[in-house]
């Protein structure tokens, strides 16, 4: 009787795809005849097949069992309603508690073909009403793999199925879970490895970053169709829209047992590839990072501009957490930071802090800054000076009594400064020099080093620090003499002076300090 039963079923739903002209008779026969190899409904083995989406079929189940049937990749399951039953209930009740609706109703999911009313006993065993929603059978039996997989391991956020049939997963993807290793493996190897970064690149092994080189890690190379199952994994759905629209995305995501991520994942040669920096928890001090102890000083001003420059991955931001730390350490301020993502999070202490970040708390750089003195800042952090209105703000909230810091992408201390002035058109640009010669007071460009035992990174930087004379060739625009004119003065010292000194004292060997330098034979005299 069961059996006929399936069969009538399995025959109105093929029946009803063919009459809305859904599915042909050819790819009907295929799917049974793969049905009868494998096993499972008919309708997993058309979504399998790619010869129906998972939106489509869950239309005609609607249609075909005269109720709605629900979506459920397109619902993000929250750890709370998930905590309310163990494994074992929701295998034996035949449902899974999903999130909990506008009504705090609790939204369980059955299957479309469960006959199983078990699940009614719920609200009793649970104490909460509930909401039950029927879904596809083989996305419930996603959602138990999912959830016996994941385990005590379920992100904060919650998380969202990936149909490993659907064209975006593929069948590749599938099948590569068996070899690959789960991304929250990779990521606590990227905490306990002392690298910065875990990068997941399609048609590469996945590789760590340790002291600026790449370190293949033990693992198959990376799948277009495994870097996207990773990528899925780690945003929310809205990210995940986005994500889409832009083509990259930058986040943060924090695990209690491994810490803090910053997440940037964006598109290469039409697939995905995603890089994860670890942030360390503890926001270390001026000695620890082995910088300057006269940066503190600055720290402490009450106003004007201290850019902090040089490339990507160089220790930039580490250096401004240490900065605003000294400031919640040793004022009484009104900190306002705007980051893109937050990397480090400060704790109240005789300072306020408040760290906005871009995409969650701020639509952009550009919004959180319009409205910025409405805040009652005495310091602004800015992530990073990227265009003219945030340079411009910048400058007018350093002019009115403000400490502002920020970074810059800029080689050198004296480009930084040519660079701000660039960005604006050549009527305005005199306006800025002055504004500049007025507020600055520090630009510090910084390089990490490994050391000459390979055992960590240290710093080699070069500082411009505002004086009389600086503000002067600011102001006329000749901010390109002070390489020649004020170099080994107390207001400027090179790149190349720190490198000649770190290899002195053997901290850093000579190879790598002429690698990082800005002029070898100065280097070289340097040395002599």
């Amino acid at each position: 009787m069961g059996q006929k039963k399936n069969d009538s079923s399995r025959d109105k739903l093929g029946e009803l795809l063919i009459s809305e002209h859904a599915l042909t008779k050819e790819q009907l026969q295929n799917a049974l005849r793969r049905q009868n190899q494998t096993g499972g409904r008919l309708g997993s083995k058309l979504v399998e097949l790619n010869y129906i989406e998972a939106d489509k079929l869950v239309d005609y189940l609607s249609l075909q069992l005269n109720h709605p049937v629900t979506n459920l990749l397109k619902i993000r399951f929250d750890p709370r309603a998930l905590a309310l039953l163990t494994f074992e209930q929701m295998k034996s009740y035949q449902a899974i508690p999903v999130c909990f609706d506008d009504q705090n109703r609790l939204i369980v999911a059955i299957a479309e073909s469960s006959e199983n009313e078990q699940y009614a006993e719920l609200p009793f065993v649970i104490g909460k009403p509930i909401k039950p929603i029927v879904v596809p059978a083989y996305q419930l039996t996603l959602a138990y793999k999912e959830i016996r997989e994941r385990m005590n391991n379920i992100p904060d956020d919650g998380f969202v199925l990936l149909d490993p049939f659907s064209p975006g997963a593929s069948r590749a993807a599938q099948l590569a879970e068996e070899s690959f290793p789960r991304i929250w493996t990779l990521f606590k190897t990227l905490s306990t490895s002392g690298a910065s970064d875990l990068l997941l690149v399609a048609g590469a092994i996945p590789s760590l970053k340790k002291d600026n080189e790449i370190v293949r890690l033990d693992a198959p190379i990376l799948t277009p169709e495994q870097a996207e199952v990773y990528a899925r994994e780690l945003m929310s759905k809205s990210q995940m829209d986005s994500f889409q629209e832009s083509k990259d995305i930058d986040f943060a995501l924090t695990d209690e047992a491994l810490g803090r991520f910053r997440i940037n994942i964006y598109y290469q040669r039409n697939s995905i590839s995603i890089a994860i920096r670890h942030i360390m928890e503890d926001i270390p001090t001026l000695e620890e990072l082995n910088l300057p102890a006269w940066l503190e000083g600055y720290a402490l001003k009450s106003q004007g501009l201290i850019l902090v420059t040089g490339p990507t991955g160089h220790g930039k931001s580490t250096t401004l957490a240490a900065m605003i730390d000294i400031i919640n350490t040793k004022r009484k301020r009104n900190i306002i930071t705007i980051e893109d993502p937050i990397e480090y999070l400060h704790q109240h202490k005789n300072s306020n802090v408040n760290q906005r970040e871009v995409g969650i708390d701020t639509q952009s750089f550009h919004s959180g800054l319009k409205r910025i003195y409405r805040e009652a800042p005495d310091v602004i952090l800015i992530g990073e000076m990227r265009d003219r209105e945030s340079i411009s703000i910048a400058l007018e909230a350093a002019d009115t009594g403000h400490l502002v810091l920020s970074t810059l992408h800029a080689n050198n201390a004296t480009l930084a400064v040519n660079r701000i002035i660039d960005v604006f058109p050549a009527q305005h640009q005199q306006q800025i020099r002055m504004q500049l010669a007025d507020n600055l007071l520090l630009a510090f460009n910084q390089r990490l080093l490994k050391t000459e035992d390979n055992k960590r990174r240290i710093p080699a930087y070069e500082k411009l620090t505002n004086s009389y004379r600086v503000a002067n060739m600011i102001r006329e625009g000749q901010a390109h003499k002070i390489r020649t004119q004020l170099v080994g003065t107390e207001e400027f010292s090179t790149l190349d002076v720190s490198l000649a000194n770190l290899v002195k004292q053997r901290k850093v060997h000579p190879d790598t300090a002429f690698h990082f330098c800005q002029d070898q034979k100065n280097l070289m005299d340097l040395l002599r």
